[in-house]
């Protein structure tokens, strides 16, 4: 995403010449633009990336900053900056060197005279996708900025579907973005921070990257609502200094029933991110002063039995708060994320949360899906992904097919995106994750598109409910279907699915095409009968004529 350049001049294609290898770099005067950040990124990509790899990296660098020239941020540094740090955000993941050419060369498409066919040519097909996939769409006109964004998210998921490393490069894109926005005018940063809260920073926490999540949510919050984000800071910042030797005690506390028990596991503190603080406040209406579990802890260990020996420990060491414990371990999310949640009584009643995984599951949880991409994994196919992320994937791919358009899309995307789940079971004891407020007919599209184009009732633990029967956690739900039952329109008013949805609005188009196509049949019939013709006696070529006439 471009939110930053301002100035271009007239300037040739670039060009594609080999550069000088970033071997022998530092012999050579570096770029005026990039240079020392080219440099310190191929430092970077030298722990797992070998040289000829870090060769083709540089010479994307090259030309980058030719396709870039005279190019320049609201904050006046040379745009090839914002490419770099892209690039640089993704080297910390470890991604692959088709991903960090790709970063560098987002933009190039889109706000350059460099097209897709030189991308192929000097970087291979698989690069050019990948900028292609995260390059808006600006060559077509638009009726409104939102129809805009809609057909731009699109298009990013469609490309996701083919490649996830598409949405790992336009995430670390907005993070950066995020992190400079101080440059752009109060109007904009306004908008494109609305837009990472209620997009970016939930594709994120879909895709299990908490780390890009929590920071999209601080950075969106406090450009969208910067008084609220400064008072709250100031009140957490309190709240800790306050604290200090109450969350010190604890820390020390559990290290020590962690030894006399013989276990071992690292111990860390952490905080809640503001705009959940805030989200919290609001939903529940709550002042400060009621948020209670600001504070709390990490334990990582080596297994997952450890795991839950170390939940007995901290529930003998301090009580536990009844309903606020969560085994994700046993059902993990959506985003693939697992560890065990409780809350406690601490000193003095203050209520704390504890969270428990191994160290595999905390990799998962800081980087998700980006996990799966790391470079040492060494294979880059689906089977590398998380089963529930692909599964979200091919069900994007599938609402995007049925959507009518691209506002519908994002409207679908959108409720997908800020649901908390319910777990149901199927009939054979197989669990099903669907936002809250999902109802039977949720769950039966969930199950399948045939089982939810014929469901015509559902039973819920054994008995028969109505259609629109909201899911509780723990439901067991069999739906009951017929070959003769179809969608009702009814149900688009309590479906809360983007795949149950859009189904059911297909289908209903589908529906009202064929019912046209019977009546203009029954009216020609009536017509033909006027003047003394039968319609059977008209040839299918005649028909198409005469339509063609009247269209």
């Amino acid at each position: 995403m471009t939110t930053q350049p301002t100035s271009r001049r007239a300037r040739s294609k670039p060009n594609h010449a080999e550069s000088s290898s970033p071997t022998n770099r530092r012999d050579v005067a570096d770029p005026p633009a990039g240079g020392f950040l080219i440099n310190d990124l191929c430092e970077k990509l030298g722990d797992y990336l070998d040289s000829q790899q870090i060769a083709d990296v540089y010479r994307a660098y090259v030309f980058g900053e030719e396709a870039h020239e005279g190019q320049l941020r609201r904050s006046g540094e040379p745009y090839i900056h914002h490419p770099l740090e892209v690039a640089r955000i993704l080297a910390g993941m470890r991604l692959d060197a088709q991903s960090i050419t790709a970063a560098i060369l987002h933009d190039v498409i889109e706000d350059t005279e460099a097209a897709k066919e030189h991308l192929v040519k000097d970087f291979g097909k698989e690069v050019a996708e990948l900028v292609d996939g995260v390059s808006n769409i600006s060559q077509i006109k638009f009726k409104t900025k939102e129809e805009e964004q809609a057909e731009n998210f699109r298009k990013m998921f469609l490309a996701m579907g083919r490649d996830i490393r598409v949405i790992l490069i336009k995430l670390a894109d907005r993070l950066h973005n995020m992190r400079t926005l101080a440059a752009l005018v109060r109007d904009r940063q306004r908008e494109i921070a609305r837009e990472t809260l209620e997009i970016y920073a939930p594709i994120a926490n879909r895709l299990g990257m908490r780390q890009w999540y929590y920071e999209l949510e601080d950075l969106g919050f406090m450009y969208l609502y910067p008084m609220r984000h400064r008072i709250l800071e100031e009140a957490v910042r309190k709240r800790h200094g306050n604290r200090k030797a109450i969350v010190e005690k604890i820390r020390k506390a559990i290290i020590q029933q962690l030894s006399q028990e013989e276990l071992e596991g690292e111990v860390t503190g952490r905080e809640k991110n503001l705009y959940r603080i805030y989200r919290k406040m609001r939903q529940k209406c709550l002042s400060f002063d009621q948020v209670y579990d600001v504070y709390g802890y990490r334990i990582v260990v080596d297994k997952v039995d450890t795991c839950y020996r170390v939940l007995g420990v901290i529930h003998n060491l301090y009580m536990p708060i009844p309903g606020r414990f969560k085994d994700y371990i046993a059902i993990p999310k959506a985003n693939g994320y697992q560890s065990l949640h409780t809350v406690v009584f601490g000193p003095f009643g203050v209520p704390v949360e504890i969270q428990t995984r191994t160290e595999d599951m905390h990799r998962v949880a800081e980087v998700g899906v980006g996990s799966h991409w790391l470079y040492k994994s060494g294979d880059s196919s689906d089977a590398q992904m998380p089963q529930r992320t692909l599964h979200w994937l091919k069900d994007l791919l599938d609402i995007q097919q049925k959507a009518g358009n691209p506002r519908e899309f994002l409207e679908n995307l959108k409720v997908d995106l800020f649901s908390d789940e319910v777990y149901v079971f199927t009939p054979k004891g197989e669990i099903k994750k669907l936002p809250q407020g999902a109802t039977t007919i949720d769950f039966a599209y969930a199950v399948h598109t045939h089982v939810g184009n014929h469901c015509i009732g559902a039973k819920i633990n054994h008995e028969l409910v109505p259609s629109r029967t909201t899911l509780r956690n723990g439901n067991h739900v069999e739906v009951i279907t017929a070959e003769w039952a179809s969608p009702n329109p009814v149900w688009l008013d309590f479906v809360v699915t983007g795949k149950a949805r859009a189904h059911i609005r297909n289908f209903l188009k589908n529906q009202k095409h064929e019912e046209a196509e019977s009546l203009g049949e029954r009216l020609l019939a009536k017509a033909l009968q006027g003047v003394g013709f039968e319609s059977p006696k008209i040839r299918e070529a005649q028909k198409k004529t005469l339509l063609k006439k009247l269209e």
